[in-house]
Protein backbone atom coordinates (compact mmCIF):
# COMPACT_ATOMS: atom_id res chain seq x y z
CA UNK A 1 0.00 0.00 0.00
CA UNK A 2 2.76 2.44 1.04
CA UNK A 3 4.74 1.54 -2.09
CA UNK A 4 1.71 2.36 -4.23
CA UNK A 5 1.25 5.75 -2.54
CA UNK A 6 4.93 6.62 -2.95
CA UNK A 7 4.81 5.62 -6.61
CA UNK A 8 1.77 7.84 -7.17
CA UNK A 9 3.48 10.80 -5.44
CA UNK A 10 6.60 10.31 -7.57
CA UNK A 11 4.46 10.35 -10.69
CA UNK A 12 2.69 13.58 -9.68
CA UNK A 13 5.99 15.23 -8.82
CA UNK A 14 7.40 14.34 -12.22
CA UNK A 15 4.34 15.82 -13.92
CA UNK A 16 4.68 19.06 -11.94
CA UNK A 17 8.39 19.36 -12.74
CA UNK A 18 7.71 18.75 -16.43
CA UNK A 19 5.01 21.42 -16.43
CA UNK A 20 7.37 23.88 -14.77
CA UNK A 21 10.06 23.19 -17.36
CA UNK A 22 7.56 23.71 -20.15
CA UNK A 23 6.46 27.03 -18.63
CA UNK A 24 10.08 28.19 -18.31
CA UNK A 25 10.71 27.35 -21.97
CA UNK A 26 7.62 29.24 -23.02
CA UNK A 27 8.76 32.28 -21.03
CA UNK A 28 12.19 32.12 -22.63
CA UNK A 29 10.69 31.81 -26.12
CA UNK A 30 8.33 34.69 -25.43
CA UNK A 31 11.14 36.84 -24.11
CA UNK A 32 13.24 36.03 -27.16
CA UNK A 33 10.28 36.83 -29.37
CA UNK A 34 9.80 40.17 -27.61
CA UNK A 35 13.48 40.93 -27.97
CA UNK A 36 13.29 40.08 -31.66
CA UNK A 37 10.33 42.43 -32.11
CA UNK A 38 12.20 45.22 -30.36
CA UNK A 39 15.22 44.71 -32.58
CA UNK A 40 13.15 45.38 -35.71
CA UNK A 41 11.80 48.69 -34.46
CA UNK A 42 13.08 51.50 -36.67
CA UNK A 43 14.27 54.42 -34.57
CA UNK A 44 13.82 58.04 -35.62
CA UNK A 45 16.87 60.30 -35.82
CA UNK A 46 17.34 64.07 -35.78
CA UNK A 47 20.15 65.34 -38.01
CA UNK A 48 19.40 69.08 -37.90
CA UNK A 49 16.76 71.73 -37.34
CA UNK A 50 16.30 75.27 -38.64
CA UNK A 51 16.18 77.93 -37.38
CA UNK A 52 18.21 77.10 -34.27
CA UNK A 53 16.51 79.79 -32.20
CA UNK A 54 13.26 81.74 -32.12
CA UNK A 55 10.36 83.00 -30.09
CA UNK A 56 7.18 81.12 -29.24
CA UNK A 57 5.24 80.64 -32.48
CA UNK A 58 8.32 80.30 -34.70
CA UNK A 59 8.06 77.64 -37.43
CA UNK A 60 10.88 75.09 -37.14
CA UNK A 61 11.88 72.48 -39.76
CA UNK A 62 13.31 69.30 -38.20
CA UNK A 63 15.31 67.09 -40.58
CA UNK A 64 16.11 63.45 -39.86
CA UNK A 65 15.01 59.91 -40.67
CA UNK A 66 12.21 57.44 -39.91
CA UNK A 67 9.57 60.02 -39.05
CA UNK A 68 5.93 59.09 -39.61
CA UNK A 69 4.34 60.64 -42.70
CA UNK A 70 1.20 61.12 -40.61
CA UNK A 71 1.75 64.33 -38.66
CA UNK A 72 -0.25 63.23 -35.62
CA UNK A 73 1.82 60.05 -35.27
CA UNK A 74 4.91 62.10 -34.40
CA UNK A 75 5.33 63.65 -30.95
CA UNK A 76 7.70 66.62 -30.73
CA UNK A 77 8.75 68.44 -27.58
CA UNK A 78 10.90 71.50 -26.95
CA UNK A 79 12.67 70.91 -23.63
CA UNK A 80 9.72 68.79 -22.55
CA UNK A 81 6.90 71.02 -23.85
CA UNK A 82 4.76 69.42 -26.57
CA UNK A 83 4.66 71.18 -29.94
CA UNK A 84 2.17 71.04 -32.82
CA UNK A 85 3.34 69.16 -35.92
CA UNK A 86 1.82 70.90 -38.96
CA UNK A 87 3.39 68.81 -41.74
CA UNK A 88 5.32 65.56 -41.94
CA UNK A 89 7.36 63.47 -44.35
CA UNK A 90 9.65 60.54 -43.56
CA UNK A 91 12.61 62.92 -43.38
CA UNK A 92 11.17 66.29 -42.35
CA UNK A 93 8.77 67.64 -39.73
CA UNK A 94 7.34 71.16 -39.64
CA UNK A 95 6.49 72.27 -36.09
CA UNK A 96 5.67 75.42 -34.14
CA UNK A 97 7.56 76.44 -30.99
CA UNK A 98 4.91 75.95 -28.27
CA UNK A 99 3.80 78.33 -25.55
CA UNK A 100 5.84 77.72 -22.41
CA UNK A 101 8.86 76.31 -24.28
CA UNK A 102 12.30 77.03 -22.88
CA UNK A 103 15.80 76.55 -24.23
CA UNK A 104 16.75 72.88 -24.47
CA UNK A 105 16.75 69.76 -26.59
CA UNK A 106 14.17 68.87 -29.23
CA UNK A 107 12.80 65.35 -28.89
CA UNK A 108 10.90 63.46 -31.62
CA UNK A 109 9.02 60.33 -30.62
CA UNK A 110 7.62 57.83 -33.13
CA UNK A 111 6.03 54.55 -32.04
CA UNK A 112 7.27 55.14 -28.48
CA UNK A 113 10.90 55.44 -29.68
CA UNK A 114 12.51 58.83 -29.06
CA UNK A 115 15.29 60.76 -30.80
CA UNK A 116 16.98 63.73 -29.11
CA UNK A 117 18.70 66.61 -30.89
CA UNK A 118 22.42 66.96 -30.40
CA UNK A 119 22.16 70.70 -29.73
CA UNK A 120 19.70 72.96 -27.93
CA UNK A 121 16.98 75.02 -29.55
CA UNK A 122 17.27 78.49 -28.04
CA UNK A 123 13.94 80.08 -27.14
CA UNK A 124 14.36 83.84 -27.37
CA UNK A 125 12.33 86.47 -25.55
CA UNK A 126 9.77 88.41 -27.52
CA UNK A 127 10.76 91.98 -28.19
CA UNK A 128 8.77 94.52 -26.24
CA UNK A 129 9.47 97.45 -28.55
CA UNK A 130 7.92 97.99 -31.96
CA UNK A 131 10.16 97.93 -35.06
CA UNK A 132 11.11 101.20 -36.75
CA UNK A 133 12.50 102.09 -40.18
CA UNK A 134 15.01 104.94 -40.25
CA UNK A 135 16.28 104.54 -43.83
CA UNK A 136 16.77 102.20 -46.78
CA UNK A 137 19.28 102.03 -49.61
CA UNK A 138 19.09 102.19 -52.56
CA UNK A 139 15.86 104.18 -52.80
CA UNK A 140 14.95 102.76 -56.20
CA UNK A 141 15.58 99.65 -58.27
CA UNK A 142 14.05 96.93 -60.43
CA UNK A 143 12.79 93.49 -59.38
CA UNK A 144 15.66 91.49 -57.89
CA UNK A 145 17.51 94.52 -56.52
CA UNK A 146 19.07 94.01 -53.08
CA UNK A 147 17.87 96.60 -50.55
CA UNK A 148 19.26 97.25 -47.06
CA UNK A 149 16.71 98.50 -44.52
CA UNK A 150 18.06 100.19 -41.39
CA UNK A 151 16.02 100.62 -38.22
CA UNK A 152 15.50 99.20 -34.75
CA UNK A 153 13.91 96.21 -32.99
CA UNK A 154 14.12 93.82 -35.93
CA UNK A 155 14.33 90.11 -35.16
CA UNK A 156 17.75 88.57 -35.65
CA UNK A 157 15.96 85.52 -37.09
CA UNK A 158 15.14 86.41 -40.72
CA UNK A 159 11.95 84.32 -40.79
CA UNK A 160 10.50 86.27 -37.85
CA UNK A 161 10.48 89.49 -39.90
CA UNK A 162 8.04 90.26 -42.70
CA UNK A 163 8.96 92.89 -45.29
CA UNK A 164 6.70 94.13 -48.08
CA UNK A 165 7.17 96.58 -50.94
CA UNK A 166 3.86 98.37 -51.39
CA UNK A 167 2.10 95.24 -50.14
CA UNK A 168 4.15 92.63 -52.02
CA UNK A 169 6.10 90.29 -49.73
CA UNK A 170 9.89 90.25 -50.14
CA UNK A 171 12.56 87.67 -49.37
CA UNK A 172 14.79 88.49 -46.38
CA UNK A 173 18.31 87.19 -46.92
CA UNK A 174 19.98 88.52 -43.74
CA UNK A 175 18.84 90.05 -40.46
CA UNK A 176 20.27 91.83 -37.42
CA UNK A 177 18.45 93.82 -34.75
CA UNK A 178 19.09 97.04 -36.72
CA UNK A 179 19.40 95.97 -40.36
CA UNK A 180 17.52 93.76 -42.85
CA UNK A 181 18.78 92.73 -46.28
CA UNK A 182 15.95 92.01 -48.72
CA UNK A 183 15.30 91.53 -52.43
CA UNK A 184 12.73 93.56 -54.37
CA UNK A 185 10.08 90.92 -55.16
CA UNK A 186 8.50 90.04 -58.48
CA UNK A 187 5.37 92.14 -58.96
CA UNK A 188 6.47 94.93 -56.62
CA UNK A 189 5.28 98.46 -57.40
CA UNK A 190 6.36 101.89 -56.20
CA UNK A 191 5.26 102.61 -52.63
CA UNK A 192 6.11 102.32 -48.97
CA UNK A 193 8.24 99.58 -47.41
CA UNK A 194 6.74 97.92 -44.34
CA UNK A 195 8.41 95.78 -41.69
CA UNK A 196 6.60 93.70 -39.11
CA UNK A 197 8.08 91.37 -36.51
CA UNK A 198 6.14 88.40 -35.19
CA UNK A 199 7.05 89.43 -31.65
CA UNK A 200 5.26 92.75 -31.97
CA UNK A 201 1.78 93.76 -33.05
CA UNK A 202 3.08 96.97 -34.64
CA UNK A 203 4.14 97.40 -38.28
CA UNK A 204 6.77 99.95 -39.23
CA UNK A 205 6.22 101.91 -42.43
CA UNK A 206 8.89 103.87 -44.29
CA UNK A 207 8.47 107.64 -44.58
CA UNK A 208 9.49 107.65 -48.24
CA UNK A 209 8.46 105.49 -51.19
CA UNK A 210 10.75 102.92 -52.74
CA UNK A 211 10.60 103.50 -56.50
CA UNK A 212 10.38 100.30 -58.57
CA UNK A 213 12.02 100.84 -61.94
CA UNK A 214 11.87 98.77 -65.12
CA UNK A 215 15.19 97.16 -65.89
CA UNK A 216 16.53 98.04 -69.31
CA UNK A 217 16.64 95.12 -71.73
CA UNK A 218 17.82 94.85 -75.31
CA UNK A 219 15.56 95.97 -78.11
CA UNK A 220 15.08 92.85 -80.25
CA UNK A 221 11.88 94.12 -81.86
CA UNK A 222 13.39 93.84 -85.34
CA UNK A 223 13.46 90.03 -85.08
CA UNK A 224 11.25 88.44 -87.73
CA UNK A 225 10.56 85.18 -85.82
CA UNK A 226 10.12 84.31 -82.16
CA UNK A 227 13.23 82.13 -82.13
CA UNK A 228 15.24 84.95 -83.69
CA UNK A 229 14.03 87.20 -80.85
CA UNK A 230 14.98 84.59 -78.25
CA UNK A 231 18.48 84.30 -79.73
CA UNK A 232 18.84 88.09 -79.83
CA UNK A 233 17.86 88.36 -76.16
CA UNK A 234 20.16 85.47 -75.25
CA UNK A 235 23.10 87.33 -76.80
CA UNK A 236 22.07 90.52 -74.99
CA UNK A 237 21.99 88.61 -71.71
CA UNK A 238 25.47 87.19 -72.34
CA UNK A 239 26.70 90.74 -72.99
CA UNK A 240 25.90 91.64 -69.37
CA UNK A 241 27.98 88.76 -67.98
CA UNK A 242 31.64 88.22 -67.18
CA UNK A 243 33.60 85.58 -69.07
CA UNK A 244 33.46 83.22 -66.08
CA UNK A 245 29.69 83.66 -65.83
CA UNK A 246 29.30 82.88 -69.53
CA UNK A 247 31.37 79.72 -69.06
CA UNK A 248 28.91 78.62 -66.36
CA UNK A 249 25.82 79.65 -68.34
CA UNK A 250 26.70 78.12 -71.72
CA UNK A 251 27.76 74.47 -71.71
CA UNK A 252 27.77 71.56 -74.16
CA UNK A 253 24.49 70.13 -75.40
CA UNK A 254 25.03 66.56 -74.16
CA UNK A 255 22.73 63.96 -72.68
CA UNK A 256 24.55 64.27 -69.33
CA UNK A 257 23.71 67.97 -69.07
CA UNK A 258 20.28 67.76 -70.72
CA UNK A 259 18.87 65.40 -68.08
CA UNK A 260 20.31 67.46 -65.21
CA UNK A 261 17.11 69.04 -63.89
CA UNK A 262 15.04 68.44 -60.78
CA UNK A 263 11.84 69.16 -58.89
CA UNK A 264 13.73 69.47 -55.59
CA UNK A 265 14.86 72.64 -53.72
CA UNK A 266 18.53 71.92 -54.42
CA UNK A 267 19.51 75.05 -56.37
CA UNK A 268 22.50 74.80 -58.70
CA UNK A 269 23.82 71.71 -56.91
CA UNK A 270 21.47 69.56 -59.02
CA UNK A 271 21.08 71.83 -62.04
CA UNK A 272 23.11 73.53 -64.76
CA UNK A 273 23.72 77.22 -65.31
CA UNK A 274 23.70 80.45 -63.35
CA UNK A 275 21.69 80.89 -60.16
CA UNK A 276 19.41 83.92 -60.05
CA UNK A 277 20.89 84.94 -56.69
CA UNK A 278 24.33 85.40 -58.30
CA UNK A 279 23.07 87.91 -60.87
CA UNK A 280 22.87 91.68 -60.60
CA UNK A 281 19.50 93.36 -61.11
CA UNK A 282 20.44 94.17 -64.71
CA UNK A 283 21.64 90.63 -65.41
CA UNK A 284 18.54 89.09 -63.85
CA UNK A 285 16.25 91.33 -65.91
CA UNK A 286 18.11 90.27 -69.07
CA UNK A 287 17.83 86.58 -68.10
CA UNK A 288 14.11 86.92 -67.47
CA UNK A 289 13.67 88.64 -70.82
CA UNK A 290 15.00 85.50 -72.50
CA UNK A 291 12.64 83.32 -70.46
CA UNK A 292 9.64 85.57 -71.20
CA UNK A 293 10.32 85.37 -74.94
CA UNK A 294 10.60 81.57 -74.82
CA UNK A 295 7.43 81.16 -72.73
CA UNK A 296 3.74 81.59 -73.52
CA UNK A 297 1.78 84.79 -72.96
CA UNK A 298 -1.49 83.37 -71.55
CA UNK A 299 -2.39 84.62 -68.08
CA UNK A 300 -1.41 82.09 -65.38
CA UNK A 301 0.46 80.03 -67.99
CA UNK A 302 3.81 80.50 -69.69
CA UNK A 303 5.90 83.32 -68.22
CA UNK A 304 3.12 84.31 -65.80
CA UNK A 305 3.05 80.78 -64.36
CA UNK A 306 6.85 80.64 -64.16
CA UNK A 307 7.00 83.96 -62.29
CA UNK A 308 4.34 82.86 -59.78
CA UNK A 309 5.95 79.48 -59.06
CA UNK A 310 9.31 81.23 -58.71
CA UNK A 311 7.74 83.65 -56.20
CA UNK A 312 6.07 80.76 -54.33
CA UNK A 313 9.49 79.59 -53.20
CA UNK A 314 9.88 82.86 -51.28
CA UNK A 315 6.51 82.18 -49.64
CA UNK A 316 7.78 78.72 -48.65
CA UNK A 317 11.03 80.21 -47.37
CA UNK A 318 9.17 82.63 -45.13
CA UNK A 319 6.71 80.02 -43.88
CA UNK A 320 9.34 77.37 -43.16
CA UNK A 321 12.07 79.69 -41.93
CA UNK A 322 14.38 77.94 -44.39
CA UNK A 323 15.17 80.54 -47.05
CA UNK A 324 18.41 78.74 -47.86
CA UNK A 325 16.45 75.92 -49.52
CA UNK A 326 13.31 77.79 -50.55
CA UNK A 327 14.11 80.98 -52.45
CA UNK A 328 13.38 82.53 -55.83
CA UNK A 329 17.12 83.18 -55.98
CA UNK A 330 17.79 79.44 -56.22
CA UNK A 331 16.34 79.29 -59.76
CA UNK A 332 18.67 78.92 -62.75
CA UNK A 333 19.07 79.64 -66.44
CA UNK A 334 21.35 77.67 -68.76
CA UNK A 335 22.16 77.42 -72.46
CA UNK A 336 23.13 73.95 -73.68
CA UNK A 337 24.93 74.68 -76.92
CA UNK A 338 25.24 78.12 -78.53
CA UNK A 339 21.96 80.01 -79.08
CA UNK A 340 21.42 80.43 -82.81
CA UNK A 341 18.74 80.33 -85.50
CA UNK A 342 20.58 77.66 -87.45
CA UNK A 343 22.15 75.19 -85.03
CA UNK A 344 20.77 72.92 -82.30
CA UNK A 345 20.73 74.09 -78.70
CA UNK A 346 18.55 73.95 -75.59
CA UNK A 347 17.28 76.52 -73.11
CA UNK A 348 16.89 75.35 -69.51
CA UNK A 349 15.33 77.42 -66.76
CA UNK A 350 13.68 76.60 -63.46
CA UNK A 351 14.23 75.53 -59.88
CA UNK A 352 12.18 73.94 -57.11
CA UNK A 353 8.78 72.98 -58.57
CA UNK A 354 9.69 74.20 -62.06
CA UNK A 355 11.77 72.81 -64.92
CA UNK A 356 11.62 73.83 -68.56
CA UNK A 357 13.73 72.20 -71.28
CA UNK A 358 13.12 73.76 -74.71
CA UNK A 359 15.14 72.51 -77.68
CA UNK A 360 15.70 74.59 -80.82
CA UNK A 361 17.08 73.43 -84.16
CA UNK A 362 17.21 75.32 -87.43
CA UNK A 363 15.30 78.23 -85.94
CA UNK A 364 12.26 76.28 -84.69
CA UNK A 365 11.24 74.54 -81.48
CA UNK A 366 11.85 70.80 -81.88
CA UNK A 367 10.96 69.89 -78.31
CA UNK A 368 9.17 71.66 -75.46
CA UNK A 369 9.68 68.86 -72.95
CA UNK A 370 10.35 67.52 -70.39
CA UNK A 371 8.45 70.22 -68.52
CA UNK A 372 7.73 69.99 -64.79
CA UNK A 373 5.57 72.17 -62.57
CA UNK A 374 4.56 71.95 -58.92
CA UNK A 375 3.16 74.37 -56.38
CA UNK A 376 3.04 74.73 -52.60
CA UNK A 377 0.95 76.32 -51.28
CA UNK A 378 -1.77 75.83 -53.91
CA UNK A 379 -2.68 79.50 -53.53
CA UNK A 380 -1.59 82.50 -51.50
CA UNK A 381 -2.37 86.19 -51.24
CA UNK A 382 0.17 88.98 -51.43
CA UNK A 383 -1.23 92.45 -50.92
CA UNK A 384 -4.60 92.41 -52.68
CA UNK A 385 -3.66 89.74 -55.24
CA UNK A 386 -4.30 86.00 -54.90
CA UNK A 387 -2.01 83.65 -56.82
CA UNK A 388 -2.90 80.08 -57.86
CA UNK A 389 -0.65 79.22 -60.83
CA UNK A 390 -1.76 75.57 -61.25
CA UNK A 391 -5.46 76.15 -60.58
CA UNK A 392 -6.29 75.84 -64.29
CA UNK A 393 -4.34 72.59 -64.67
CA UNK A 394 -6.26 71.00 -61.78
CA UNK A 395 -9.59 72.35 -63.04
CA UNK A 396 -9.27 71.13 -66.66
CA UNK A 397 -8.10 67.66 -65.60
CA UNK A 398 -10.98 67.38 -63.12
CA UNK A 399 -13.40 68.61 -65.82
CA UNK A 400 -12.13 65.94 -68.23
CA UNK A 401 -12.82 63.20 -65.66
CA UNK A 402 -16.06 64.87 -64.58
CA UNK A 403 -17.37 64.60 -68.13
CA UNK A 404 -17.19 60.80 -68.10
CA UNK A 405 -20.03 58.42 -67.29
CA UNK A 406 -19.74 56.05 -64.33
CA UNK A 407 -19.02 53.18 -66.74
CA UNK A 408 -16.30 55.17 -68.48
CA UNK A 409 -14.78 56.15 -65.13
CA UNK A 410 -14.62 52.49 -64.16
CA UNK A 411 -12.73 51.72 -67.38
CA UNK A 412 -10.35 54.64 -66.86
CA UNK A 413 -9.52 53.84 -63.23
CA UNK A 414 -6.14 52.32 -62.43
CA UNK A 415 -5.63 49.82 -59.62
CA UNK A 416 -2.26 51.32 -58.61
CA UNK A 417 -1.78 54.18 -56.16
CA UNK A 418 0.51 57.08 -57.11
CA UNK A 419 2.44 59.21 -54.63
CA UNK A 420 4.10 61.23 -57.40
CA UNK A 421 4.30 61.45 -61.18
CA UNK A 422 5.76 58.38 -62.89
CA UNK A 423 7.99 60.12 -65.44
CA UNK A 424 9.56 62.83 -63.32
CA UNK A 425 13.27 63.75 -63.28
CA UNK A 426 15.53 60.75 -63.79
CA UNK A 427 12.83 58.73 -65.58
CA UNK A 428 13.74 59.68 -69.16
CA UNK A 429 12.53 57.19 -71.76
CA UNK A 430 10.63 55.06 -69.24
CA UNK A 431 7.23 55.33 -70.94
CA UNK A 432 4.98 52.31 -70.27
CA UNK A 433 5.14 49.74 -73.06
CA UNK A 434 1.36 49.61 -73.44
CA UNK A 435 -1.55 52.03 -73.05
CA UNK A 436 -3.91 51.69 -70.08
CA UNK A 437 -7.21 53.25 -69.14
CA UNK A 438 -9.95 54.56 -71.39
CA UNK A 439 -9.47 54.99 -75.15
CA UNK A 440 -10.34 58.53 -76.27
CA UNK A 441 -11.62 57.02 -79.53
CA UNK A 442 -14.65 55.72 -77.59
CA UNK A 443 -15.63 59.19 -76.32
CA UNK A 444 -18.21 61.61 -77.65
CA UNK A 445 -17.21 64.78 -79.48
CA UNK A 446 -17.86 66.82 -76.33
CA UNK A 447 -15.77 64.48 -74.20
CA UNK A 448 -12.91 64.57 -76.72
CA UNK A 449 -12.97 68.37 -76.55
CA UNK A 450 -12.49 68.13 -72.77
CA UNK A 451 -9.43 65.90 -73.29
CA UNK A 452 -7.92 68.42 -75.70
CA UNK A 453 -8.72 71.26 -73.27
CA UNK A 454 -6.97 69.31 -70.51
CA UNK A 455 -3.75 69.24 -72.57
CA UNK A 456 -3.81 72.91 -73.49
CA UNK A 457 -2.35 74.57 -70.34
CA UNK A 458 0.88 72.58 -70.68
CA UNK A 459 1.27 73.63 -74.32
CA UNK A 460 0.73 77.26 -73.33
CA UNK A 461 3.95 77.23 -71.30
CA UNK A 462 6.12 77.39 -74.44
CA UNK A 463 5.94 80.32 -76.91
CA UNK A 464 2.46 80.71 -78.36
CA UNK A 465 3.20 79.62 -81.95
CA UNK A 466 5.10 76.49 -80.91
CA UNK A 467 2.47 75.54 -78.34
CA UNK A 468 -0.33 75.89 -80.89
CA UNK A 469 1.55 73.69 -83.35
CA UNK A 470 2.17 70.95 -80.79
CA UNK A 471 -1.46 70.99 -79.65
CA UNK A 472 -2.58 70.53 -83.26
CA UNK A 473 -0.36 67.45 -83.50
CA UNK A 474 -1.85 65.99 -80.32
CA UNK A 475 -5.38 66.73 -81.56
CA UNK A 476 -4.67 64.73 -84.73
CA UNK A 477 -3.64 61.81 -82.48
CA UNK A 478 -6.66 61.93 -80.12
CA UNK A 479 -8.14 58.64 -81.29
CA UNK A 480 -4.91 56.84 -80.41
CA UNK A 481 -4.75 58.52 -76.98
CA UNK A 482 -5.79 57.09 -73.59
CA UNK A 483 -6.78 58.70 -70.30
CA UNK A 484 -6.52 57.11 -66.86
CA UNK A 485 -6.74 58.08 -63.20
CA UNK A 486 -6.32 56.77 -59.67
CA UNK A 487 -7.94 57.83 -56.41
CA UNK A 488 -10.75 60.36 -56.73
CA UNK A 489 -11.81 61.93 -60.00
CA UNK A 490 -12.18 65.31 -58.25
CA UNK A 491 -8.38 65.55 -57.85
CA UNK A 492 -8.71 67.05 -54.38
CA UNK A 493 -7.02 64.55 -52.05
CA UNK A 494 -3.60 63.05 -51.48
CA UNK A 495 -2.67 60.45 -54.18
CA UNK A 496 -5.42 61.57 -56.58
CA UNK A 497 -3.77 61.11 -59.97
CA UNK A 498 -4.59 61.53 -63.68
CA UNK A 499 -2.71 60.86 -66.90
CA UNK A 500 -3.07 61.49 -70.65
CA UNK A 501 -1.01 59.13 -72.83
CA UNK A 502 -0.99 59.43 -76.61
CA UNK A 503 1.30 58.41 -79.45
CA UNK A 504 3.21 61.61 -78.67
CA UNK A 505 1.78 63.44 -75.65
CA UNK A 506 2.29 62.35 -72.04
CA UNK A 507 0.87 64.46 -69.18
CA UNK A 508 0.55 63.54 -65.49
CA UNK A 509 -1.00 65.47 -62.61
CA UNK A 510 -0.96 64.29 -58.98
CA UNK A 511 -2.00 65.59 -55.55
CA UNK A 512 0.46 65.13 -52.68
CA UNK A 513 0.51 65.96 -48.98
CA UNK A 514 2.23 69.26 -48.27
CA UNK A 515 5.82 69.51 -47.03
CA UNK A 516 5.61 72.94 -45.37
CA UNK A 517 1.84 73.54 -45.42
CA UNK A 518 -0.66 71.09 -43.94
CA UNK A 519 -2.61 70.77 -47.18
CA UNK A 520 -2.16 69.01 -50.49
CA UNK A 521 0.05 70.43 -53.19
CA UNK A 522 0.39 69.61 -56.88
CA UNK A 523 3.03 68.00 -59.11
CA UNK A 524 2.75 67.72 -62.89
CA UNK A 525 4.90 66.57 -65.79
CA UNK A 526 4.59 67.04 -69.55
CA UNK A 527 6.64 64.83 -71.86
CA UNK A 528 6.54 63.75 -75.47
CA UNK A 529 7.28 60.16 -76.54
CA UNK A 530 9.37 61.34 -79.50
CA UNK A 531 10.21 65.01 -78.86
CA UNK A 532 11.79 65.10 -75.35
CA UNK A 533 15.07 67.04 -75.65
CA UNK A 534 14.25 67.55 -79.34
CA UNK A 535 14.69 63.80 -79.96
CA UNK A 536 18.46 64.25 -79.78
CA UNK A 537 19.16 61.39 -77.36
CA UNK A 538 18.17 57.76 -76.86
CA UNK A 539 17.23 56.28 -73.49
Amino acid sequence: MMKSIKKTMRTKTAVLVSAAVVMMCLCIVTACSDDDDDSTTVSPTITSFTPTSGVVGTTVIITGTNFSTTASANTVTFNGIAATVTAATATQLTVTVPTGATTGKIVVTVNSVAATSASDFTVTTAATSAPTITSFTPTSGSEGTTVTITGTNFSTTAANNTVAFNGTAATITAATATQLTVTVPTGATTGKITVSVNTSSTTATSTDDFTVTTATTADCSSATTQVEKIVCLAEAFKATLTSSQIATLQISFTKEYAIRWSNLPCGVSCRNGLGFSTLTATQLAAAKAVIAAAAGTTTDEGYSEFSQINAADDVLGTKSGNSNSYSSGNYIIAFLGTPSTTGTWMLQFGGHHYAQNITYSGGVVTGASPSHQGIEPKSWTSGSTTYAPLKTEQAVMAAMLGGLTSTQLASAKLSSTFSDVVLGPGADGEFPSSKVGLAVSTLTTTQKALVLAAMKPWLQDVDDASGTSLLATYESELDQTYIAYSGNATLANNADYVRIDGPSVWIEFVCQNGVVYSEIHYHAIYRDHTRDYGNNFTF
